[in-house]
């Protein structure tokens, strides 16, 4: 390897290396803020939220490393060009093209990478985040019962206290409204003190009540008013809570397999494959009921005392002549069969634009696997030559810069997804997004060769200027 390509790498490796790490990072805390308050107040331990975390930002990858090269990409050859090294290079006989192979390579090389981390790492990650995620919102907060506020979290229970002790078990004033019984029964325990405890497996939290009573009363039922208000003083009872919900359960893989995000490029051929022959049998069920109705018509027209009109007047009149209970009868029948077919007609409408748009988001995630793999190399080919012709380093220019190139691509991207889950556009709608940014990689990529000063102030002041005079002079 030649010392220019070592210097080039060595640049560019810096920043791409930063970039990515930010854009996971950023990527992340909206995950965070979006999960947070499922997070916070369980008890979980850190290894699980650590695991939670790795898994999401797994995830981010295939979106991190495209944004990562345009950045990394524009602020290399922004700060050769700033530092006056390009320059310096095309002297000594260096074309932009041999400055920019190095990093091309990078490029596609991980573009490569990118392909085979969504296709065969992403799916994997995909399903234990979403495993994890799926325990961690499940479990319920860690029981904090606070003196002065009704505890709900319980089910069927609501409790309250009016004060605890230093040791966090010994409590005063206690009481305990008992709805696991539902709507027929109110129960209420009414306690001076007790002492609060969880089992050995923290499966249940024991209330140990000392010196209170018990009421019941039913309020509704058989015995709803024959049975009076029941009142039990004791002197100590100990009452138990299922809390086993409380805790952190993992949940099995086959609770969560299937889904297309977990999925590699194979298995979403097989699914689709398999999901079109569901759509096509759905096809013909709504072509039978709907062939169905019109026999049931053809079989109501074929009456003789309607059919013999050549028009509709003719079997309006027809109709309009029969005594009036079997006039009700047609007509019904017919109403019978109009509304029978606009049901089946809707139904199946519903169904089929369902099914429909469930297997082009299998179309839409394989095709994703493949346009944010060549998004590295597309967005390399314009950030490249675009921070040799603005010549501007640093972290300002080029990341405004790369913002605004990925937004444009991100949002041509949302665009043709939608126009494709709706069956608007193929498949390859996915590609929209691609084919838009390639001709502003190849026309950035010939101004680059050309020592074009598109982006020159000077330049396009010197333009307006022969514009005006111009101008002037007619």
């Amino acid at each position: 390897m030649k010392k220019i390509d070592r210097l080039i790498l060595r640049s560019f490796l810096g920043p791409l290396l930063l970039t990515f790490s930010i854009s996971v990072f950023v990527l992340l805390m909206q995950f965070v803020w979006k999960y947070i308050d499922d997070m916070v107040g369980k008890g979980l331990e850190f290894g699980i939220i650590a695991e939670l975390l790795l898994y999401a930002s797994a995830t981010f990858v295939p979106m991190a490393l495209p944004i990562a090269i345009l950045f990394a990409s524009i602020m290399t050859m922004g700060n050769f060009g700033e530092k006056y090294e390009l320059v310096a290079m095309k002297a000594g006989g260096i074309s932009i093209g041999r400055v920019m192979r190095p990093m091309a390579i990078v490029a596609l090389l991980l573009t490569g990478v990118a392909f085979y981390f969504a296709n065969n790492v992403m799916p994997e990650a995909m399903l234990r985040y979403r495993m994890t995620l799926y325990d961690v919102t499940r479990k319920k907060p860690a029981v904090n019962i606070r003196p002065g506020e009704f505890y709900k979290d319980i089910d069927g229970y609501v409790i309250r206290v009016g004060s605890k002790a230093q040791d966090g078990r010994t409590l005063q004033d206690v009481i305990i409204f008992d709805h696991s019984k539902g709507i027929s029964e109110t129960n209420v325990i009414v306690a001076k003190n007790g002492i609060m405890q969880t089992t050995m497996d923290n499966r249940y939290l024991l209330f140990s009540l000392i010196d209170g009573y018990s009421y019941s009363e039913p309020t509704i039922g058989e015995y709803y008013n024959k049975r009076p208000l029941t009142t039990v003083k004791f002197s100590q009872q100990t009452i138990s809570f299922d809390i086993s919900s409380f805790a952190y359960n993992r949940s099995t893989e086959d609770l969560f397999e299937g889904g297309y995000q977990m999925m590699n490029v194979k298995q979403l051929n097989n699914a689709v494959r398999h999901l079109d022959s569901n759509l096509a049998r759905r096809y013909s069920d709504c072509h039978r009921d709907i062939e169905g109705n019109m026999k049931l018509w053809q079989k109501l027209r074929s009456n003789p005392e309607i059919a013999r009109g050549d028009t509709a007047m003719d079997v309006q009149r027809r109709v309009n002549k029969m005594m009036p209970i079997k006039r009700d009868k047609v007509y019904n029948r017919a109403k019978f069969i109009a509304m029978s077919a606009v049901s089946d007609s809707k139904n199946y409408g519903e169904i089929l634009q369902a099914d429909r748009e469930y297997i082009n988001r299998h179309e839409i995630e394989k095709q994703r696997k493949f346009t944010l793999s060549v998004a590295c190399l597309l967005l390399f080919l314009i950030g490249a030559p675009f921070g040799s012709i603005v010549r501007k380093g640093g972290l300002g220019m080029p990341l405004v810069a790369s913002v605004g190139f990925f937004v444009l691509y991100y949002v041509v991207g949302m665009i043709a997804e939608k126009a494709v889950r709706e069956s608007a556009l193929g498949p390859e709608g996915m590609w929209v997004s691609s084919l838009v940014m390639l001709p502003i990689g190849l026309f950035l990529t010939l101004q680059a060769t050309t020592d074009s000063s598109l982006f020159d102030i000077a330049t396009w002041r010197r333009f307006f200027s022969r514009v005006v005079s111009r101008k002037k002079k007619e």
